[in-house]
């Protein structure tokens, strides 16, 4: 076969690759968001009054701010 060939295959597999590999990531990050939902406000208050505590939006508020803190350091 000639050099042209070689580089078109390749080009085309490289394509090939990066399509497939971008759903792939898509589907896993769906199919993980669903089981592993991000915590949000409402989440948060139900369990601070599940644990007994009374949640104060200030405290809320604080709790989130930390959360995406520890979040964005990872």
């Amino acid at each position: 076969m000639s050099t042209g060939i070689w580089i078109v295959l390749v080009v085309l597999a490289l394509i090939l690759g990066f399509v497939g590999g971008f759903f792939a990531a898509r589907k896993y990050m769906e199919d993980y968001l669903k089981k592993n939902p991000p915590i949000n406000e409402q989440m948060l208050r139900t369990m601070m009054i599940q644990m007994g505590q009374k949640p104060s939006e200030k405290k809320l508020h604080q709790m989130m701010a930390s959360m995406k803190q520890n979040m964005s350091k990872k």
